[in-house]
């Protein structure tokens, strides 16, 4: 609003009241406008969260879901938004990066302990002759192929026969008769119709196939014989209380370990409590075949709960390395927790999904200098764990270091509300659990151990979809813990189950030589 000089009053109050009028409404304006300020600044974080959600979702829905590290990946063009300690530490990956050329398949050939049925395919005998002059053809090699055949499967009834002896002159005389008969062989299932072998076949058919008990009925209908998915679930839950022994035997070398993975996930049981149950899964070792000096050993445990008591009532006393995320009830244990670089990753790995696929922002500098953590670990992968630590601390220190020092000056810029902003967070507040690592060759990079643990259990989960009652999921952690480590040791799943069994059901005052590092295939 603009006065004219002229229109100005004279007396010095009446102006003095004027100016103070237009003081008031020039606070108020300026009032609305930080107002609006705030408001606008507030609906644009708001709408970039909205649309980083929306770039994660497209990306859960229809992009890749592995996240896999190519060591040394780097971008020619970077952004504005990207300062010059960003580009820097862009820069320092360029000349790492690695070409990997993709070998051709070659088919592999077929074990020689299959039984081989060899087929001679000649040509007919007035066929052996030269096409030009008649004369006889001889032999001069052979070509050879293999193909595969398959046999289905097929279900024999094993009839137990034990004569009874009494003795004829007892009989005369009339005195009493003692009847004797061969005791019953012991069996998994007393008085049932299971062998061991068919057990075997109904726990992996679950547990390690991930097939139903419903789908095994109707294949067992296929072939005549009625079986009810509720007996089968019956003699599961029975059986699962035989590789008690062997559950403890293998939970006692696990809490012997210098380094325990650990993770957990869902499960859902109809008949119980709580709305949420969780399947805790503790592993050593790894996940490829025996030979290395410690024991591969995965054990699951249920609880209809996630809470701290869960993992703290397991574990016991144990004080060495447990590798976890950041759930804080691991927190709660005696352990020394060590956390896992994949998991910090993943949290820029969305801020970088959420940049969109045409941008190259902040986020891609973090996700570089992990992977130059990564190709560090596939660099030392088999070398003695003090020598994993000196190179550790000689080339992994300084580039968390950095890690760390970007993180620390961006925490400010960075609103919490973005998801680099989340990662930028995530990192702080791990970070020291992060360099755990770093001081002891034993313990890994990350827990993707514990993660590919639990996979197994995940896909079958799909496929089941639930478990009736608690009993039926504890009987689940029990079976799935023994077909786990049998896996990780390379024993043949049916053959070890079978054996276990015939064992176990004759309640040996041992179960060592159960052990799926000791069993002889």
């Amino acid at each position: 609003m603009k006065y004219d000089a002229n229109s100005l009053p004279n007396d010095p109050e009446q102006l003095k009241i004027m100016l103070l009028e237009l003081q008031d409404k020039l606070a108020n304006k300026t009032s609305e406008l930080a107002d609006s300020t705030a408001e606008l600044a507030r609906k644009d974080l708001e709408i970039q969260r909205l649309l980083e959600g929306f770039e994660l979702a497209k990306r859960k829905q229809f992009g890749k879901s592995s996240e896999h590290i190519g060591f040394g990946e780097t971008f020619n063009e970077v952004e504005d938004v990207l300062d010059e300690t960003d580009k820097a530490l862009l820069a320092e990956c360029e000349g790492e990066s690695e070409v990997n050329v993709k070998q051709k398949p070659k088919r592999k050939p077929l074990p020689d302990y299959l039984p081989r049925k060899v087929v001679t395919i000649n040509i007919p005998e007035e066929e052996r002759l030269c096409d030009c002059c008649q004369s006889p053809l001889h032999t001069i090699g052979e070509a050879r192929s293999e193909k595969l055949e398959f046999i289905p499967a097929h279900i024999e009834v094993i009839e137990t026969i034990r004569p009874k002896y009494a003795c004829k002159a007892c009989e005369k005389t009339g005195l009493s008769n003692t009847i004797k008969i061969a005791p019953v062989p012991p069996s998994p299932i007393p008085k049932g119709i299971a062998t061991a072998s068919l057990l075997s076949q109904i726990i992996c058919g679950k547990y390690q196939y991930a097939l139903p008990l419903y789908r095994q009925e109707t294949l067992f209908g296929e072939l005549g014989i009625t079986l009810s998915r509720q007996t089968m679930s019956d003699w599961i839950i029975k059986t699962s209380a035989l590789f008690a022994p062997v559950y403890d035997l293998l939970k006692a070398s696990l809490l012997q370990q210098r380094v325990i993975h650990a993770d957990e996930t869902t499960v859902n049981v109809i008949n119980s409590e709580k709305t949420k149950s969780y399947m805790w899964v503790y592993c050593s070792g790894s996940d490829k075949p025996r030979g290395g000096k410690i024991p591969n050993i995965v054990l699951f445990d249920y609880h209809n709960s996630r809470a701290a008591s869960c993992v703290v009532d397991y574990l016991g006393d144990y004080t060495q390395y447990l590798q976890v995320d950041g759930y804080q009830a691991y927190g709660k244990t005696k352990a020394k927790l060590a956390c896992c670089m994949a998991h910090a990753r993943r949290k820029f790995i969305e801020a970088q999904t959420a940049q969109g696929k045409t941008r190259k922002g902040k986020a891609d500098v973090i996700i570089n200098l992990i992977a130059k953590l990564y190709k560090i670990e596939s660099q030392i992968k088999g070398k003695e764990p003090e020598e994993k630590v000196m190179l550790r601390q000689k080339q992994s220190t300084p580039i968390i270091d950095k890690i760390t020092a970007w993180v620390i000056e961006h925490k400010d810029k960075i609103p919490p509300t973005q998801k680099l902003g989340e990662a930028i967070r995530y990192w702080l507040n791990q970070e020291s659990k992060l360099r755990v690592y770093l001081e002891d060759g034993n313990i890994a990079i990350d827990n993707n151990r514990a993660e590919r643990a639990v996979k197994p259990f995940v896909i079958g989960r799909k496929n089941w979809l639930f478990s009736n009652t608690e009993r039926g999921a504890s009987a689940s952690a029990m079976l799935y813990s023994i077909i786990e480590s049998a896996k990780a040791n390379d024993v043949h799943i049916e053959s070890y189950m079978t054996t276990c069994l015939d064992e176990l059901a004759k309640k040996p005052s041992s179960v060592e030589h159960l052990l799926p590092w000791r069993f002889n295939r």
